[in-house]
């Protein structure tokens, strides 16, 4: 299986606001892509139907987050950074230790998101700490799709 890799890439435009006005925006997205290139190209791809005028990729770095727990319900508009610490007994000394890893929850609140977060960390056999959790600022994800190969 092949490792995904995650790049939260920073768009600037213009969007009109709720009252009417134009503002010029930075939002960042999150993106599953191979380089930094095809994160750019994808998001150009992605954004290009929804914003009227000009749009410019201003910044795409590479984030580190081993899994995206997404949900379906409409209240669930806001993406959580969760830091959690994998509990394991190190045999030879039988201290325990811990692995760390970031996941992304998308949620309604904090709340919910712990709460979505416990559900589905459930099926794993791991024991695990929630170190820290907190909003971020993404707008979306694009994950990758096997037909766009071609």
């Amino acid at each position: 299986m092949a490792m995904h890799m995650f790049f939260e890439v920073r768009i600037r435009y213009e969007k009109t606001m709720e009252n009417g006005q134009n503002k010029k925006v930075n939002e960042p997205y999150l993106v599953d892509a191979l380089s930094f290139t095809e994160a750019e190209a994808r998001i150009i791809n992605e954004m290009t139907p929804f914003i009227s005028g000009d749009f410019k990729v201003k910044a795409v770095k590479e984030v580190n987050f081993s899994e995206i727990f997404f949900s379906n319900e409409e209240s669930a508009d806001a993406y959580f950074k969760a830091r959690l610490a994998y509990v394991t007994l190190d045999e030879h000394s039988g201290k325990e230790k811990k692995t760390y890893t970031n996941v992304l929850v998308q949620a309604a609140d904090l709340r919910d998101a712990v709460k979505k977060l416990d559900e589905d960390m459930k099926g794993t056999m791991a024991d695990y700490k929630i170190v820290s959790i907190a909003e971020t600022k993404i707008m979306d994800v694009y994950l990758y799709k096997p037909e766009e190969e071609k």
